[in-house]
């Protein structure tokens, strides 16, 4: 056989290029019953499981041949074998025009079915062009050829409605035709044929490429593709019968639409091979069946209507997955399931070199054959239920059998190599033994940072500030979209009453304050997270998961009979978005040096702060028209005759958070020396300096968000004249402004010096608000709140400031026995750990002063009592601040002041 290093680029790509596009008019022609199946279903009264039946014979005839025409395409090339097949399918599709009955059409099908063979053709000649190492990415990118799907959907209807199925079948049949020509004239034969015939060497036998067939692993790889593969072309040929079903779309909608998902499930084929290169493919398998399963049982709930029995009587709601999340979802379940088919193939060169063929069309045949039986199971599950859900119930058993039995088999061989260095395990631990280690050891990534030395001048300059700056670039959007989120509920709670929800203030304050306590408890576990995960991984995660309250928000809204615990599962859901600022400020603060720390946390996190005010300025916006059409659903009418889109307030975002997640997992970093596992960052519970920033934290973080919560419906309660939504957002501008415009104030005076003067105007706002509130003057108001809001930014940014140098100052005398860099090190990852966990314990602010305020209206009719409580806090913060920091003999005077840094004390750990 030819080395690989020796064939040019010029064939691989010719190679590549000519297999998928022929294997994408292969899979147009092999799924276009999709949609001529569904005139044909009518004009010939056909039910739901005649139906199955239909469209599934092309699948079961493609799948049936692929093993034979695997081994076919290894011993005669898949120069001769692919065209071969293409004009058998393409003469097939020509005659199903002259079929007048169910039979013949059946019949027909068998013959068009070939189409779906020529994968396994593809597979092993496309194989054969590319080294082991390359083989992930170069199968990944054939199976992308899976759009041919999305092409049949998109196209057809329109050919269809204009000139009829029978139009759609016969350019179907010539462009296949013309494909198999263009391809026998283009490509080469591969490599290895061409040498074997130099040699004169016969190919292998049949017995010989059958032999890898009894092996256990083949099966359960199999299984995966009945999985990854079969229900991918089981939906596509599903979807738009159910689109139109459930939705009431007329064909070419649904066609367009289903083809979202057929889209997704093979355009990022390439993208599952490159991972699978980089990561191992057994990672993605993982990855795929985990969130297949929760997504398919998200789509298989049926819509239900609920009766509870309250109190003061029945409570009707109901639950449905509408339109837009249908298509969103299908589409992510699209793009996993094409992970998968790639990491499944990445299998088979790999440990079967010598059999791809065979192995490849065995596993392909079983995948196909998914999609022969699993549209039958949906047409006879309908049938027997009548339940249109049930279709995604069958695949989540499916998946969930795949995912259990594919983590036992693992476990049991880990097991049984326990005794083996695992350094030199393959990728695979089940398959230790059989294999060489060296052909499964992952490539490197590039998201890896290795070596990173901020500290380094020369490196900083020449690399680290550019990667370092994307990453912070990136994380500001990701963060300004989860306080968005997180604080949704502040104007949703003011116009709730509105649209016909009748809650008590103190119902609407629970509603207002429950997204701080849980963003605050779930910030206690996200600043762990970075270390252990890597900050891009945890970024993507963290961003993608507020897609699921700005959904429910979305839909709850719509309907007024909403039972209110409703709404408090879905106010504690926001506090997502809470959770997410703990890890993106523990994340940004490993990329950057002492000497720029200060000002890059403050333009993280205050530019993520505007996140609050550009919710309250935009959501008032969009509740006021359709922006989404009737995507977005239909408008509420208000107690005054206005239509409001209040679901907007959710939906409106939805696409920022996709695009968000997608640009933090391709553009982001992980850092090496940042991993820690929770054990080993669970000692800043021992530093008592943990602790005192957490309680100064809590007074500028605390207030800023616990005001910026409660401030839109404290304004509606005491000025009920003005229209206060239109003004309150001003505050929480300015307020995350000041935090990103100020932090070079902290690292150019101190940040003891700065958050000492913070809180001291602190508490002269405070009697500002409390008189202007007394004298009934809402600028007056207004503008202490803009104040307050002012100097809670510069203090967010200063007493971030001051953790990295406490640490910088106490992780020598906590720890001697350490280098300096190792010293620098381990301070880094504790002021990490702080900086996310003050963050977490400061946020239930966003909880407590909103309650507070609430508790003190319903019991005195006022909320002075609240802010003399708040008085008094931050009297406490200024002196904590004065004793422990910022006098003579503070921990921070003499840094601050340039002078050299106080002598260590010896003192336990504990300190």
């Amino acid at each position: 056989m030819q080395p690989h290093h020796s064939i040019g680029k010029t064939d691989q790509n010719r190679a590549l290029g000519l297999s998928t596009f022929a294997f994408t008019i292969c899979f147009a022609v092999w799924t276009i019953f999709a949609i001529i199946g569904i005139r044909i279903k009518a004009e010939l009264g056909l039910n739901d499981t005649q139906f199955g039946l239909l469209v599934g014979t092309p699948i079961l005839t493609g799948s049936l041949v692929r093993l034979m025409l695997g081994v076919w395409a290894d011993q005669y090339g898949g120069r001769i074998v692919f065209p071969l097949t293409m004009l058998a399918s393409a003469g097939s599709t020509s005659l199903l025009v002259h079929a007048d009955s169910y039979p013949l059409m059946l019949l027909a099908a068998l013959g068009m079915g070939l189409a779906g063979g020529g994968f396994a053709v593809g597979v092993a000649y496309v194989s054969k062009w590319y080294p082991q190492s390359r083989q992930g990415a170069a199968l990944g990118f054939f199976g992308m050829g899976n759009v041919g799907a999305a092409v049949t959907k998109f196209a057809a209807p329109f050919v269809m409605v204009a000139l009829g199925w029978h139009a759609v079948a016969q350019i179907w049949a010539a462009v296949l035709a013309f494909t198999a020509v263009c391809f026998f004239l283009f490509a080469k034969d591969d490599p290895e044929l061409a040498a074997r015939r130099l040699s004169g060497e016969r190919p292998m036998g049949l017995a010989e490429q059958l032999a890898p067939l009894k092996n256990e692993q083949v099966w359960r790889f199999s299984l995966y593709y009945f999985f990854v593969f079969g229900a991918f072309v089981a939906l596509a040929l599903w979807l738009p019968k159910y689109l139109i079903g459930v939705y009431s779309l007329d064909v070419k909608v649904a066609g367009m639409l289903a083809a979202t998902f057929s889209l997704s499930a093979s355009l990022f084929r390439a993208y599952g091979g490159i991972l699978s290169d980089r990561y191992g493919a057994r990672r993605i398998m993982y990855t795929t069946f985990g969130v297949s399963m929760l997504l398919l049982f998200m789509l298989s709930y049926p819509a239900t209507d609920y009766t509870v029995h309250g109190v003061k009587g029945a409570i009707h709601f109901s639950t449905s997955i509408g339109l837009v999340p249908f298509v969103l979802t299908i589409f992510v379940l699209g793009f996993f399931m094409s992970l998968g088919k790639a990491a499944v193939y990445k299998h088979i060169p790999v440990y079967y070199p010598d059999h791809v063929g065979s192995v490849g069309g065995l596993v392909g045949m079983v995948g196909g054959l998914g999609g022969f039986v699993l549209p039958i199971i949906f047409g006879v599950v309908s049938d027997l239920t009548g339940i249109w859900t049930s279709c995604f119930a069958v695949l989540f058993a499916l998946v969930l059998v795949a995912l259990v039995w594919m983590h036992i088999a693992i476990r049991q061989m880990e097991q049984k190599a326990s005794g083996i260095d695992r350094r030199s395990l393959p990728q695979f631990p089940e398959m230790a033994g059989l294999h060489d280690p060296a052909r499964h050891t992952p490539a490197p990534t590039g998201k890896v940072l290795a070596d990173w030395r901020p500290e380094d001048a020369d490196f900083w300059g020449q690399t680290g500030e550019r990667i370092a700056r994307r990453n912070l670039y990136i994380s500001i959007p990701a963060l300004l979209l989860a306080f968005a989120v997180w604080m949704v509920w502040s104007v949703v709670v003011a116009k709730l009453p509105l649209i016909g929800f009748d809650y008590t203030t103190d119902q609407l304050f629970w509603l207002a304050a429950l997204p701080g306590l849980s963003g605050a408890t779930l910030r206690i576990f996200y600043s762990f997270m970075v270390p252990v995960f890597g900050g891009r991984l945890w970024t993507t995660l963290s961003t993608a998961s507020l897609l699921i309250p700005a959904f429910g928000i979305g839909y709850a809204v719509q309907n007024p009979e909403t039972p209110y615990f409703i709404f408090l599962v879905l106010a504690l859901l926001c506090g997502f978005g809470g959770g997410n600022f703990a890890s993106s400020m523990a994340n940004i603060g490993f990329f950057f040096p002492k000497a720029s720390k200060g000002n890059a946390l403050a333009l993280n996190g205050g530019l993520g702060n505007l996140g609050v005010s550009a919710m309250q300025f935009l959501v008032p916006v969009v509740i006021t028209s359709g922006v989404f059409g009737a995507l977005g659903g239909t408008p509420e009418v208000t107690v005054k005759g206005a239509h409001l889109w209040l679901q907007n307030a959710g939906f409106i975002w939805v696409p920022f958070i996709i695009a968000s997640s997608l640009l933090a997992w391709f553009g982001m970093n992980d850092i090496a020396d940042a991993k820690a596992s929770f054990a080993e960052q669970a000692i800043i519970f021992q530093r008592k300096h943990n602790w005192l920033m957490c309680w100064l934290y809590t007074g500028t973080f605390g207030s800023f968000i616990g005001f910026s919560a409660s401030l839109p419906l404290l304004a509606r309660k005491e000025f009920p004249e003005v229209d206060a939504l239109k003004y309150v957002w001003i505050a929480p501008l300015v307020g995350a402004i000041s935090r990103a415009a100020t932090g070079w104030v902290a690292d150019r005076w101190g940040g003891a010096r700065v958050t000492l003067w913070v809180f001291i105007a602190m508490i002269a706002g405070t009697f500002g608000v409390m008189h202007f509130l007394q004298a009934k003057d809402f600028n007056g108001f207004l503008a202490m709140f803009v104040f307050m809001f002012f100097v809670t930014g510069v203090g967010n940014a200063s007493t971030f400031q001051m953790i990295p140098n406490i640490m910088r100052l106490e992780i020598p005398r906590l720890m001697p026995a350490l280098s300096r860099p190792d010293a620098e090190k381990q301070a880094a990852k504790e002021s990490a750990a702080i900086v996310g966990f003050t963050s977490a314990i400061a946020a239930y602010g966003a909880f407590y002063i909103p309650k507070a305020f609430g508790s003190a209206i319903t019991l005195t009719g006022s909320p002075l009592p609240a802010l003399w409580g708040f008085l008094a806090f931050y009297v406490s913060c200024a002196v904590l601040t004065w004793w422990a920091y910022s006098r003579r003999d503070g921990l921070l005077h003499a840094t601050e002041h340039g002078q050299p840094a106080r002598p260590a004390q010896t003192q336990g750990a504990s300190a």
